[in-house]
């Protein structure tokens, strides 16, 4: 699985930046390295599967975290 690097929003509001997918060093589990953009601009990981998710909000399934746009290009890797 991959995941576009750039800006998401999470259902409850806040919005953060994907830096990119790691792999767990001791199950080989992909998983979502993260910033908050907001209070101390904390680093965050989440399994890949779960960052993909829906959760339910009112009685709807809605995405964990739903795609705002990517990065400037300057900011990718070749």
């Amino acid at each position: 699985m991959s995941l576009q690097p750039g800006l998401y929003r999470h259902y409850k509001g806040p919005e953060y930046r994907v830096l990119g997918v790691a792999r767990h060093s001791e199950t080989e589990e992909d998983v979502v390295v993260y910033q908050a953009l907001y209070g101390e601009y904390g680093l965050w990981v989440r399994p890949l599967e779960m960052f993909q998710g829906e959760v339910e909000l009112d009685g709807k399934r809605v995405p964990r975290f739903a795609f705002i746009e990517g990065e400037p290009s300057v900011l990718r890797r070749p």
